[in-house]
């Protein structure tokens, strides 16, 4: 064993500072890549980012927790093409901040569920998923019914999107509060889960 070897195993202190160095390093190799890959990574035909409805939607799925039960990607797996759909590309969610793409499936996965359903079956399910899937153990969610969108907070919301680099024009944005006037959470929460998967190549 060498001396600087044996320096350096018996100083605690220098052997945390190296692991730390070393750690780093190995992080930076494997993270660098991964973020230039993400900057060169292009929206599939037609994904825009979210209208305001739907970014507002969007909003209150993620405030009320709704991925700790519902992935929102299809894995590559031939039983889940089955079920679901074409497999999720990462052109889809170019302008998801943040991903809801998940690993826990309680309920189903959400990623194609856009068109699946009616409207008025969505906002059944949301006020009480028992009313039309009897053995569900989703919980209810009937408030989403009493509150109002706050319009001038998605426009905020929008204009913080588009300094991180969401083509959001100054015309969507002043036009946000009028697009989600007089709407409840429900009405965007629906208007989220029928935009779902809309863009989604065909076939498996």
């Amino acid at each position: 064993m060498s001396l600087a070897h044996e320096k350096v195993e018996k100083n605690v202190g220098l052997l945390a500072v190296l692991i730390a160095v070393v750690v780093s390093f190995g992080g930076l190799a494997e993270i660098v890549p991964l973020m230039y890959q993400a900057e060169a990574i292009e929206p599939l035909p037609g994904v825009k980012p979210y209208p305001p409805l739907e970014l507002a939607g969007r909003d209150v799925y993620v405030r009320e927790g709704c991925y700790n039960c519902h992935s929102q990607m299809v894995r590559t797996l031939r039983f889940e093409t089955e079920r679901y759909g074409h497999y999720s590309l990462a052109g889809e969610s170019v302008y998801d901040r943040p991903f809801q793409w998940g690993s826990k499936r309680t309920g189903p996965d959400l990623a194609r569920v856009g068109g699946r359903y009616s409207d008025d079956w969505h906002r059944v399910h949301l006020i009480n998923p028992r009313d039309v899937v009897p053995e569900s153990n989703m919980p209810s969610f009937p408030w989403l019914a009493e509150r109002e969108i706050d319009g001038a907070q998605v426009a905020e919301r929008m204009r913080a999107l588009k300094a991180l680099g969401d083509p959001y024009t100054d015309e969507q944005i002043a036009g946000a509060a009028a697009d989600v006037a007089g709407k409840t959470e429900l009405d965007a929460v629906v208007a989220y889960l029928q935009g779902l998967g809309k863009h989604a190549p065909k076939g498996n």
